[in-house]
């Protein structure tokens, strides 16, 4: 029998990933979670992957873009992207701090 690992984010390694947004990095063997910060007013282009997505956001308020639809998500709230559909998201005015977890697990480097 496996034992799960115990992970702390404060000893998962922080990569600047462009201007003004961070990322931290778990990958499993079929899922992938990220902890991502972004300072305001950030905006990650419209994209899809094939991979199914959930986004939690853990601090500050964001605006996504679902396959052409506005949608506001704020601390606390989830959102749910399918495989391949489009999406991106602009930072509002205050620091954003989002879990995305990935499944299956994406090969890294992955900026979706």
């Amino acid at each position: 029998m496996k034992l799960p690992k115990r992970i702390n984010w404060r000893e998962i390694p922080v990569e600047k990933v462009a201007e003004g947004i961070e990322r931290q990095v778990i990958v499993g063997e079929k899922l992938m979670r990220c902890r991502l910060r972004f300072a305001p007013r950030i905006i990650t282009p419209e994209h899809s992957h094939p991979h199914e997505q959930i986004t939690l956001v853990e601090s500050g308020r964001v605006l996504f873009l679902l396959d052409g639809e506005e949608v506001v998500a704020s601390a606390g709230e989830a959102l749910y992207f399918p495989p391949n559909s489009r999406h991106g998201a602009t930072m509002l005015d205050e620091e954003v701090i989002l879990i995305d977890i990935f499944a299956p697990s994406a090969p890294r480097p992955f900026a979706g």
